[in-house]
This record gives C-alpha cells, structure tokens and sequence, in this order.
C-alpha cells in the first residue's frame, strides 16, 4: 500500500481519495482554500459527489507538506492552476511520482499538462499522467471503470497500475503522453459541440456523425504532436468521447446543451458552476490547430460558436456544405 497525496479537492480528485483509501491506502486530499476543507470536514461529503461520504481515514488538508511524506502525488486540478499549484509545491517536491488526471491544455502556452508540470518540477523521473472514461461521480461510486496510464517510464506507468488497480478501477499502460492528453483534452471541445446539437433538440445521426468525425479531427492534430493513432481508438480516445458526449454526468455536455438553446456561451459557463475545460481547451486547440498545420473544421466551427457568436444552426450548415472529401486519406488507381 502507498502512501498518496490528492492536490485537488474538486469532484474527480475527491473520487480519486475515496477510491483510493477505500482499497487500503493512506490518502491526504488538499485544497488551496481552507473553506472547501472545512466544508468538507464538516460534511464528510463532497457536493458534487452526493451520497458519496468521504472515509474518515481520509486527511483534509490546506497544507501542501501533505506531499512531503507521499509515494505518489496525484494532480486533480484544473488546467489553469496547474502550473500555480506545481509552482506551490516545487519547494517541498522530492521525486514522487506525480501522476496528473487532469484534462486540458495551458491556454496561454499551448503546452500539454505534462509539459507545464516538467517545467515546473524541473522534469521529474516518475511522472505519469491517467486519462479514460471516468465520470467522479461513478469513480466515487465503485462502478467498474477502465483508464490508461501513460508515462515515458515503463517503470512509472507499470507502478502507478500496480499501486491504483483494483476490482473496481481497471487500469492499462502505454508510453504515449502525447495521444493520451489530446485525447483526454479535445473530447470536451467535441463534447461542447454534442451538446449543443443536443440543445438544438438535432437526431442520433448528427451526434454520431459529430463524434465520429470529431475523434477523426483529433487523431489527426495527435498525430502531428507526435502522437500515436492508435491511442485515439482506445480509452484516452473514443473512450472517453463517448461517455463526454452521451452522459449528463458531463459538465461539458450540459454546457452545450444550454447553448443550444440559446444561451451565449459566457453565460452558460457561468450556469454550469464548475469549471467547464472544454470552454478553454477550445481556444487552445484552434489556435494549436493553426499552429500545427491540422484540419480540425469541428473544433473551428464550435470555437466560432464560442467565441465568435456564431449561430450553432449556421456552424452546422457550414460542416455540412463543406467541399466533398474521402472518409479517409487513401487513391484509387
């Protein structure tokens, strides 16, 4: 059994503590804000995860030292504190294994997470980083759930799945970083998009044909960051589209659903509560999108939306008129 500090005490890293003390681990859950751990303390149970009480053996904290005595740190934060929250604990990190299970991109860099996290840290040897289909709410639960685990280190990814895998909680290795995070970070710009179709009160055929050309769009800009494709047709991919778009579990979903209504985007960010990365990520991946030379039309068309007040019905329309094309890059002779 390990001994693991949770930086992050929102649903998915408060999912993570539970999980993780229930199956005989010792477990510190930290936030920056004193209030969320006096609430907590209180209450034994997180708001966004309802009925789901927080094991008394479980340390709340607002003291980042809880890291000092851990073997493994695991990164539930949002994607803009990240950097903030490693700058926090550079002065105390000693070579733990960091595993981030947050999802998203740095708007202002473009960086992947991970590359945030070797910046600060000074590229830490045992860093990892988890993505899947995984919903807080039935993590915290104990429904069975199926992640990846992916690190440059054999011997990182193969501890962490040794250390977090149990009946409940299935985990797999690869050595692809970079899929990994795409994945995990663009399935919720398309799961904005799936719910605005949602919103519009569109068919299962627009929705499947969103999903399906939108892992396609993401597969592609992975591939150009020096991912591989395959990941896109696992977990950290298709896995975890469908469970974004399809669940109303998915703050992400919801959103788009509002602004397929009608409701302008900052608004129905702002109706969601919580943090919406899809919302952010967006921008990022149309602007890496630029950057890399890759043809993303979905991500284009709902930055627009975002951003650009476009009308969602217009976006669509745009999509479907655009010039004809092959399903995949191939000739004939």
């Amino acid at each position: 059994m390990a001994n693991i500090a949770v930086l992050g005490s929102g649903g998915w890293g408060t999912a993570m503590a539970i999980m993780t003390a229930k199956h005989g681990h010792r477990v510190s859950l930290w936030s920056k804000f004193q209030s969320e751990i006096d609430t907590l303390s209180a209450t034994r149970e997180n708001p966004l995860l309802k009925g789901a009480l927080i094991p008394k053996s479980i340390e709340l904290t607002s003291d980042i030292a809880c890291t000092e005595g851990a073997d493994i740190i695991i990164l539930a934060v949002p994607s803009v504190a990240v950097r903030s929250v490693c700058r926090e604990l550079k002065g105390i990190y000693n070579g733990q294994t960091v595993v981030n299970i947050g999802k998203g991109l740095e708007e202002s860099s473009l960086m992947r997470l991970s590359e945030v996290i070797n910046e600060e840290l000074s590229n830490p040897k045992a860093l990892a980083v988890m993505s899947g289909p995984s919903h807080a709410e039935e993590v915290a639960r104990g429904i069975p759930t199926a992640n990846v685990v992916a690190s440059k280190s054999k011997r990182t990814a193969r501890y962490v799945q040794n250390q977090l895998m149990n009946e409940s909680f299935r985990l797999y290795t690869t050595k692809d970083i970079v899929g990994t995070e795409l994945g995990g970070a663009l399935k919720n710009v398309i799961a904005l998009a799936a719910g605005t179709v949602d919103g519009l009160g569109l068919g299962d055929n627009t929705k499947a044909a969103l999903m399906t050309r939108g892992i396609a769009e993401i597969a592609r800009l992975g591939v150009k960051m020096g991912g591989d494709r395959e990941t896109f047709s696992g977990l950290a991919g298709i896995g975890d589209l469908i469970v974004t778009c399809t669940s109303m579990h998915s703050r992400n979903r919801r959103c788009g659903i509002l602004i397929g209504k009608g409701v302008p985007a900052s608004e129905a960010v702002a109706e969601i509560g919580m943090t919406v990365e899809g919302y952010k990520t967006a921008s990022a991946a149309y602007r890496l999108a630029i950057k890399e030379k890759a043809d993303m039309p979905i991500i284009t068309e709902i930055y627009r939306v975002l951003y650009e007040n476009k009308s969602p019905k217009e976006a669509i329309t745009d999509l479907m008129l655009r010039e004809k094309k092959s399903e995949r890059e191939e000739s004939w002779k």
